[in-house]
């Protein structure tokens, strides 16, 4: 039987990789992925360290992204968890993004809107659950004009940060150190 602290541990994972995402913290995913880890996500696939260059590549470019966690189900079989999670995932385009990646330029800033779900097999290894693999599967996407009134043009001080300037710092500083 398992705990509501191995659902909590686990949803602690899936949400630090949404952190991870949004606030380009490529350093956590060390700590959500096995050494073995597979990703499989659209056009990008491979180890988890291959992913982590991939998606580094994709959303480094874009000024800001955010990935929002819904439902999740859980499936456990002693230390191995399969789950399936949700996510809305907003990214804004900028008008000189780069050619050949899933989001194309347009030549001006636009928001992309994607429908997603996480399909992971997490696998409890020395007291601790990691994603062992991860399949992302894509359900619809809505791309349109963006106007954010001005926000990401106000001032630098109202803005989240891409770096340890940004006011979670504290909160992940747990999983940020070896």
């Amino acid at each position: 039987m398992n705990s509501m602290s191995d659902r909590e541990a686990i949803h602690d994972i899936l949400c630090l990789y949404t952190h991870a995402i949004d606030r380009r913290r490529w350093d956590i995913m060390s700590k959500l992925f096995h050494p073995d880890a597979v990703f499989l996500f659209g056009e990008v696939s491979g180890d988890w360290a291959g992913f982590v260059e991939q998606a580094k590549a994709i959303i480094d470019p874009m000024p800001s992204t955010h990935h929002q966690l819904g439902n999740t189900i859980y499936h456990f079989d002693g230390n191995t968890a399969i789950t399936e999670t949700y996510c809305t995932a907003t990214h804004i385009i900028p008008a000189d993004y780069p050619d050949g990646f899933p989001m194309k330029p347009t030549g001006k800033r636009y928001l992309c809107t994607v429908g997603l779900r996480y399909i992971d097999k997490f696998e409890k290894r020395d007291h601790e659950w990691r994603i062992a693999s991860r399949n992302g599967v894509f359900d619809w996407r809505n791309d349109e004009d963006f106007n954010d009134g001005g926000v990401l043009d106000g001032p630098p001080e109202m803005l989240g940060k891409h770096d340890d300037s940004d006011p979670s710092t504290i909160i992940t500083k747990k999983w940020r150190t070896n």
